[in-house]
């Protein structure tokens, strides 16, 4: 596997009320192409602090940060935002889609960013709609999806720029247990059978279970680092979730 991720004793520092908060103390990072990372750890732990560093939302204040051989840690903003159009995929727990605009438009504002002619566009958009199951949804707006929908529709669009990393923070802490592990076990299919590479900040035990490493962040620091030898297997529990929901329900 190739090296996508490289952290090499970043930290970060944040004056708060005149007082110096040390976020990240001085962590070292790698995530290899084709990885499926859960990154979990308490409340102030650092691990929304990493994630922004990971998606270049927030600079390092010390240590250096590669993200596909390119050396993001000492960017400035501007650049920044260019890596992140280009190299990243970003899906959030509050989904953050336009709320007027269709599943297709709102899949393809990441490429009217870049510039990309309307029939790419839309060619791409399609596609990475179908790739999660919507294209029977394309025109729907938020208000007219469900909460996994619109989650999918997140997950569209964090791929239409084709990027190395996917970044998800949160993604399922909106989500009924049903559509929790719809969404996860699309997850695991992109990484599984498509090569994607996704790190995913969670408070949930579970929701790290499905992933391939576990990094517990505390105080600042990576405290462990452990491989699971057999994620759990989101598809199976997606089944039985929907089992006890035509139970609960009284459906055959």
């Amino acid at each position: 596997m190739s090296r996508l991720v490289e952290l090499r004793g970043v930290g970060r520092d944040y004056l708060v009320g005149g007082s110096l908060v040390r976020a990240l103390v001085s962590v070292d990072l790698d995530i290899d192409a084709g990885q499926f990372v859960a990154i979990v750890g308490p409340s102030g732990s650092g691990k929304s602090t990493l994630m922004n560093v990971l998606g270049c939302l927030d600079r390092p204040t010390r240590g250096t940060y590669h993200l596909a051989g390119v050396q993001v840690s000492s960017k400035d903003a501007d650049e920044r935002a260019l890596v992140r159009n280009r190299l990243l995929g970003f899906i959030f727990q509050g989904f953050n889609l336009m709320p007027r605009t269709s599943a297709l438009e709102n899949t393809e504002l990441p490429l009217v960013y870049r510039g990309v002619p309307k029939a790419e566009r839309r060619k791409r958009a399609l596609g990475s709609l179908v790739r999660v199951g919507l294209q029977d949804r394309i025109h729907h707006t938020p208000a007219e999806l469900s909460g996994g929908q619109q989650q999918r529709v997140a997950i569209a669009r964090a791929l239409v720029t084709d990027p190395p990393l996917l970044l998800a923070d949160e993604p399922t802490g909106n989500l009924d247990s049903v559509t929790t592990y719809e969404v996860l076990a699309l997850l695991q299919e992109l990484v599984r059978e498509a090569g994607r590479t996704v790190v995913l900040v969670t408070h949930e035990p579970d929701v790290a279970a499905c992933a391939d490493r576990v990094v517990t962040v505390r105080d600042g620091n990576v405290v462990s680092d452990e491989r699971q030898v057999s994620p759990h297997d989101a598809r199976a529990s997606l089944e039985q979730a929907r089992r006890r929901a035509r139970q609960v329900g009284g459906g055959p």
